[in-house]
């Protein structure tokens, strides 16, 4: 997501998540296992594994699903295989779109993915078709109630930050993939919760939606690819104000 809109889809998109914790977990478990498999099953020499167990502590995981999860990574309990995927699109007024997905059936997911992204008039694309539009980076999310603009700073440009975002309601922290555990540690260690982090597509430019048609639209497609069973993230370059935003959610 992009723009003026990113507080208030964050805002949405956790409420949605909330109100799906089973698929949460799912996610999750998938994440920690393939982390495991990766890296091995010691938070301290695997980043992506602690980060992963810090989400699952937030999102009150039961530690019996954490534990099975690692065993499932290193072998301990039999299963089948996850694989990570990402699948790329358009949608509508050719907002282009970023699906991740952990699955155990590639044949199945890619035609779920294919047929929401056509049932809300868009479509799949090759692997590579939005690659010059978006930037892997470190993403971080923070209510402006947390934290001061003046100690955020100090806290993550000592770590790494790239670039501090500063709006209304909440800051955004972009940083190079290599530094988002060096970001996230010392967040943690400040005692400062993100209300988003994590390794997000960022767009290099955007398009802007101002009809509310079109906007319903795109925030029913990107509903629907979330709320597939498989798919971890959805990142789309469109902008779409909070005003804007605000009278879509209303209806």
């Amino acid at each position: 997501m992009s723009g003026h809109s990113k507080w208030a889809t964050t805002k949405r998109h956790k409420a949605a998540v909330d109100a799906k914790r089973g698929k949460m977990f799912s996610i999750l478990s998938k994440e920690i296992t393939i982390a495991v498999r990766d890296s091995g099953k010691d938070p301290e020499f695997n980043p992506r594994l602690r980060t992963v167990i810090q989400k699952a502590k937030a999102a009150n995981m039961p530690a019996d699903n954490v534990k099975k999860a690692i065993q499932k990574g290193t072998g301990e309990i039999p299963g089948i295989i996850i694989e990570e995927m990402i699948y790329e699109g358009y949608g509508p007024s050719g907002v282009g779109v970023i699906v991740e997905v952990t699955t155990d059936n590639k044949n199945r997911t890619v035609s779920e993915v294919r047929s929401t992204f056509t049932k809300c008039g868009g479509n799949l694309a090759g692997s590579g078709a939005l690659a010059f539009n978006f930037q892997r980076k470190g993403q971080f999310i923070i209510d402006r109630n947390k934290i001061t603009e003046d100690k955020l700073m100090e806290i993550v440009l000592e770590s790494g930050a790239e670039d501090i975002k500063i709006e209304e309601e909440y800051f955004e922290v972009l940083c190079a993939v290599a530094d988002y555990d060096t970001i996230a540690q010392a967040l943690e260690k400040a005692g400062i919760e993100a209300d988003s982090s994590e390794l997000a597509y960022i767009p290099n430019n955007t398009i802007v939606i101002e009809d509310e048609d079109t906007a319903r639209k795109v925030l029913r497609m990107v509903e629907r690819l979330e709320d597939l069973e498989d798919v971890k993230n959805v990142f789309a370059n469109y902008d779409i104000s909070d005003e804007l935003m605000k009278k879509v959610e209303q209806e």
